[in-house]
């Protein structure tokens, strides 16, 4: 009897462990398929959570930052703030020209900055330089509050991409701290956009390129 009893119990115990692990394989199905039919709606949150962007109002200055991917959006976007009153200046950070563009004779660094704003009807005079060979963002930050403190000014907005916004609004409001300059950050789209960004590699690599900048930014800085 005793033996019977055991190995009925042996038994029973089996067959609830059986039916938990199909339970929850059936759960983790569902949660799946869940996450699969509603990845566009988490996907875009993804975006809106990351992104940040501060209304554009009249301001001073828009600055302009580099980036080889992304300098001639940086570029347009600046010009139509000028063009449509909400800055009085364009600022660029110096950089200097690389190898090849000094090779070919042809404008690069700030230069190729100054000579795409002026094509694009921003006035020379309404064009001006700050830092001295920033190499990355902490630096372009320092510098630009370097370059505030010289000049009467009380507001700038900073154009960047969707997903570079958060760092970007960090870096440069660390540096701004007890400032009496208020700094803004203006988030535009690129090619890709808030609704259909992991549709592109480009969306996918400025994404996930973005999320450990930023996490690098926040350990370093």
């Amino acid at each position: 009897m005793t033996n019977l009893s055991t190995s009925a119990s042996t038994s029973f115990r089996g067959r609830r462990f059986v039916g938990r692990l199909v339970a929850a394989v059936l759960l983790l199905i569902v949660l799946v398929a869940g996450v699969w039919l509603e990845r566009e709606a988490l996907l875009q949150g993804a975006a809106d959570l990351w992104t940040v962007s501060d209304p554009v109002t009249p301001s001073d200055v828009v600055v302009v930052l580099p980036d080889d991917d992304r300098r001639l959006t940086r570029l347009f976007v600046a010009a139509e703030l000028y063009k449509k009153g909400l800055v009085t200046k364009v600022l660029v950070s110096r950089v200097s020209a690389k190898r090849h563009e000094r090779l070919l004779a042809i404008p690069g660094g700030s230069e190729f900055d100054r000579v795409m704003l002026q094509r694009l009807a921003v006035p020379d005079a309404d064009i001006e330089t700050f830092g001295q060979g920033n190499v990355n963002m902490k630096e372009q930050a320092v510098a630009l509050r370097d370059w505030a403190n010289g000049h009467d000014i009380s507001s700038m907005v900073i154009a960047t991409e969707l997903f570079a916004s958060r760092r970007t609004r960090r870096t440069f409001n660390r540096a701004f701290s007890g400032s009496s300059v208020r700094v803004k950050v203006l988030a535009f789209e690129p090619d890709y956009t808030r609704a259909d960004w992991w549709k592109t590699d480009e969306g996918m690599i400025a994404f996930d390129k973005e999320v450990m900048k930023y996490l690098y930014y926040r350990f370093k800085y």
